[in-house]
Formats: structure tokens, C-alpha cells, sequence
């Protein structure tokens, strides 16, 4: 069992940043590839990016190539999300999610998510 429990979030003009933070609990965390979800009011949850066990590996929305960078610091159980020159169209509620495989589609754990807002 993987928990996840989200910080970071909070409100922000545009062309600002933020960095979220994921913590996990349980000793298999470090092994778990994991990723960042968001929901904007009205619409489906939609993938952000996503990272491998150790890293190696990240995978980005075409919407925020180039503005958020994910990393993971296995030594502390945290992953992260950077995001820079944020949009108003960034805001929604951001998730963090967890899964053994990086091939396998379906994540296995969520966490509550923080809300993202951004100002115009």
C-alpha cells in the first residue's frame, strides 16, 4: 500500500511559479514510477507528467513541455512538480499518482490533490 499526500499549492499570477511537492509513504516507493494529474472545474482529469523509479525516465504533456519539470528524491520519499510561466489555463486541482510499471497505463494510488490557481 503507497499513500501520497500533496502540498504546494496555491495562488499565482500568470508568468509565475510554483513547486508542488508528493510525499509517499511505504518502504516500495522508491520502485514505483510516478506521475502528476490535474482537473480543472467541468472537465475530466487530465495527465501532466510522469517519472520512472529512478528517474531516468519523464514524460510531459505537449501543454507543459518546456514550463514544469517532475523529479523525485527517493531519499526522501518526494516527488516534485516545478512549474514556471504558468497560465490561467493551469489552474485545477493537481494529484499526485503512483504505479508499479512505467508500460502498465493505470496508476494504482492517488492522492487528495492541491488546487492551483492562476490569476490573469
Amino acid at each position: 500500500q503507497v499513500q501520497l499526500v500533496e502540498s504546494g499549492g496555491g495562488l499565482v499570477q500568470a508568468g509565475g511559479s510554483l513547486r508542488l511537492s508528493c510525499v509517499g509513504s511505504g518502504r516500495t516507493f522508491s520502485s514505483y514510477t510516478m506521475g502528476w494529474f490535474r482537473q480543472a472545474p467541468g472537465k475530466e482529469r487530465e495527465f501532466v507528467a510522469a517519472i520512472n523509479w529512478s528517474g531516468g525516465s519523464t514524460d510531459y504533456a505537449d501543454s507543459v513541455k518546456g514550463r514544469f519539470t517532475i523529479s523525485r528524491d527517493s531519499a526522501k520519499n518526494t516527488m516534485y512538480l516545478q512549474m514556471n510561466s504558468l497560465k490561467p489555463e493551469d489552474t485545477a486541482v493537481y494529484s499526485c499518482a503512483a504505479k508499479r510499471f512505467w508500460s502498465v497505463t493505470q496508476y494504482e494510488f492517488r492522492g487528495q490533490g492541491t488546487q492551483v490557481t492562476v490569476s490573469s
